[in-house]
């Protein structure tokens, strides 16, 4: 193909919605051009075969050997191409699960999508994330609903007293287990249709507690967690 024609065709696909730092937006399906610009940088880690025949997030059931990766408010099934920054070695992946729940990082891959990107050996590296595809938009009666993750505990107790101190401080709050992480407590922040509106909560919890990554934006998928308080 033609450069220029190559040039019309990128210029055609535009970049992603933007809005507060740590939100991420996925609009109506489409296919959008391998070059389209980053939508998050940060460490990526994996995770492997002791999850394997554990379900996910999403209800499938993991299998380290799929190209999946887990991320904390882009929709289930979104296709996205993991970036090495310091390589240039990437790897197309789909979202059906869930975290990290490590606030400095921002997706764990699948074994095979860690294997392909060199990750393997190191654990962790930075990356870039550029949604290739989006799914379509959900069904007007299904909510999309939004809140801010402050904490993730083994200890029950210590969940239930984060939760009592932020809602003291910043309104509702409570502790849930996702799928597929029935181990962790999660407390979580306030609720809102808002991506906006939860990405200024986590900045000003995150100013507040003197934490630059320790409250960020969770998208609540309802089938995907429960309440453990």
């Amino acid at each position: 193909m033609p450069a220029r024609q190559q040039a019309k065709l990128r210029s055609c696909a535009g970049p992603l919605p933007a809005a507060a730092k740590g939100i991420l937006y996925a609009g109506l399906a489409v296919a959008l051009s391998a070059q389209n610009p980053p939508i998050e940088q940060g460490l990526a880690s994996w995770y492997g075969p002791p999850h394997d025949g554990r379900t996910a997030a999403s209800g499938e059931v993991f299998d380290s050997h799929a190209l999946t990766a887990a991320h904390r408010s882009l929709p289930f099934g979104t296709s996205v191409r993991v970036r090495r920054l310091d390589s240039e070695q990437s790897v197309v992946v789909r979202i059906n699960d869930r975290g990290p729940w490590v606030p400095s990082r921002i997706i764990d891959l699948s074994q095979e999508a860690a294997d392909r990107l060199g990750l393997k050996g190191p654990g962790v590296a930075r990356v870039s994330l550029e949604v290739v595809e989006a799914p379509a938009t959900a069904s007007p009666a299904v909510e999309i609903v939004y809140a801010v993750q402050v904490g993730t505990f083994r200890n029950p107790d210590n969940a239930t007293r984060t939760r009592d101190l932020m809602e003291h401080r910043y309104g509702p709050a409570r502790v849930v287990v996702w799928r597929g992480a029935p181990q962790f407590r999660c407390v979580l922040v306030g609720e809102t249709a808002s991506a906006d509106e939860a990405g200024r909560l986590a900045a000003a919890i995150r100013t507040a507690e003197k934490s630059p990554s320790g409250a960020y934006v969770v998208r609540l998928d309802r089938t995907a967690l429960s309440f453990a308080d």
